[in-house]
């Protein structure tokens, strides 16, 4: 009995054509909108994360504020950190090293090309280096990673290496020579895709290199700090900000600094994430409620169109309840099929996009479409469809058969 109402629920469909199409098309689009923005979302919190490049849960960042320029993480901050303040963080007892790191904008000449791209400090001390690395996880697809003493080489990231994301026209391989800001450099080492777009195209050289090259004196765009343990974060945090609050003469509330976790801040992108992702479902459940509309509006004018149909039916021994679980399934069939169609395409844009997404930043990321996403949006959609055809059901359900075969 259910199948033949499906059957015939389908058939009617069929016959009304452009009409069904143009009915179901608010909700696809609303249907498309969620699922693709579901998916994408999950693709891009996990690119979000990479480009914090989170592998240590014990390590905060200290930078100036104030900044005046749109240069790397405290470059051109009005009032910069120092070595001392680095110092004097590495003497709390909550933690375990306190690393002073600079990331400026240089100019890089290879194949008689010109890019820009940053440069990034890495210390002349082994113990810190090998902190570093650990810190950003890095590792090296060719060559090695610069070495305590080393002089007058450079490491570079993955896309620096590669001709097609250079901008150098040919690929930079280890024992090249290049010129950094007019200063010729040996690469070293090629680190491995890290899907950050800062790391990938970044230029490691050592602390001294740095400071003879771009001279910056005393300043320090970027301290990292590793607390003792993950369990003494937010109190490493807090005896940071006590302690350069006191060193900088500011009161609490009015610091010139900023000290955060890798964790806190991808929190606070994510949060942005959420709440774009929040606002484009509102936009698609607009799009819904105006599909619900026009199926309602759709089975009305059925309703209406077919009253001799429907007075033969029940002229024959259809029953009010058979007629009203015809039109009550018509309608959810329209809401089904648009959630179908609309599935399917917000899982090609989903892909598309995180393709996209992929491309750009260098990372491996997938679309989040879950069996449970599919099988709520389509049941919703088939609910959708059969609570918008609820009163015209209902309506076909109570029509006068004597009147409706007059017409």
């Amino acid at each position: 009995m259910i199948e033949d109402y499906f059957n015939l629920a389908l058939k009617n469909l069929k016959k009304r054509g452009v009409r069904s199409w143009l009915t179901l098309l608010g909700i696809l689009i609303g249907v498309a909108a969620v699922v693709s923005l579901v998916s994408l979302g999950g693709g891009l919190k996990a690119a979000v994360d990479s480009q914090f490049n989170i592998g240590s849960t014990e390590v905060l960042t200290v930078q100036a504020g104030g900044m005046n320029n749109y240069g790397p993480p405290g470059s051109g901050a009005s009032n910069p950190l120092t070595k001392e303040d680095a110092g004097e963080i590495g003497k709390l007892s909550t933690v375990e090293v306190s690393i002073p790191r600079n990331i400026r904008n240089v100019k890089l000449e290879f194949n008689k090309k010109v890019s820009f791209t940053y440069a990034g400090s890495i210390p002349d001390n082994q113990r810190e280096m090998d902190y570093v690395y650990d810190f950003v996880g890095l590792e090296t697809i060719s060559g090695k990673l610069l070495e305590s003493g080393d002089r007058g080489v450079i490491v570079i990231g993955s896309n620096l290496a590669d001709m097609d994301k250079n901008g150098l026209d040919k690929n930079i391989k280890v024992g090249d020579n290049v010129a950094i800001s007019g200063k010729t450099f040996r690469v070293q080492g090629i680190t491995k895709k890290m899907g950050s777009i800062i790391m990938d195209s970044t230029v490691l050289m050592t602390e001294n290199d740095m400071e003879d090259l771009l001279d910056y004196g005393n300043e320090v765009d970027l301290i990292v700090v590793k607390a003792v343990s993950k369990d003494l974060i937010n109190q490493t945090a807090e005896d940071i900000n006590k302690l350069m609050r006191d060193r900088r003469d500011v009161k609490k509330g009015q610091e010139d600094f900023d000290v955060s976790t890798p964790q806190a801040m991808l929190e606070s992108v994510n949060q942005i994430i959420s709440g774009i992702q929040i606002f484009i479902i509102i936009i698609a459940s607009i799009s819904i409620a105006v599909g619900a509309i026009g199926i309602t509006n759709t089975m009305t004018t059925s309703v209406l169109e077919r009253r001799k149909e429907i007075g033969i039916m029940k002229a024959i021994g259809a029953r009010n309840e058979h007629i009203f679980y015809l039109f009550f399934i018509e309608a959810g069939l329209l809401g089904m099929i648009g959630g179908i169609i609309g599935v399917l395409l917000g899982t090609a844009v989903g892909y598309a996009g995180t393709s996209a997404l992929n491309t750009f930043l260098g990372v491996a990321t997938h679309p989040e479409i879950s069996f449970w996403l599919i099988l709520l949006t389509m049941t919703g959609s088939f609910l959708i469809g059969a609570v918008s055809g609820l009163i015209p059901a209902l309506n076909a359900a109570k029509e006068n058969p004597v009147e409706g075969i007059r017409g």
